[in-house]
């Protein structure tokens, strides 16, 4: 189940004085490896890795890290490892 996603940016599924929360769909096995704002807010990870032994999961995090700026620590997986529809947590990022 999402966060109330009320009165929040689009494209983050929460926000959070310290934090934002993004909705992220991930395409493993992907041609090139790209992070973009899909239909309705939601962001799309093309990754080249195979969803295999969490290789597919550290390309959405460097992904989310590299566009943002921010460190690759910065950034976590919230829920949905083991699936296609994340929550990645980004510390230090603000919705403005």
């Amino acid at each position: 189940m999402l966060p109330d996603v009320s009165g929040v940016h689009r494209g983050y599924a929460a926000a959070m004085a310290d934090a934002v929360i993004l909705q992220v769909r991930v395409k493993p096995r992907s041609r090139v490896s790209s992070l973009q704002r899909g239909d309705g807010g939601a962001w799309v990870a093309h990754v080249k890795a195979p969803p295999v032994d969490g290789k597919a999961n550290a390309e959405v995090i460097a992904l989310v890290a590299s566009h943002f700026g921010c460190a690759r620590s910065a950034v976590s997986i919230q829920s949905g490892a083991s699936g296609r529809t994340k929550l990645v947590r980004v510390q230090g990022l603000r919705p403005d």
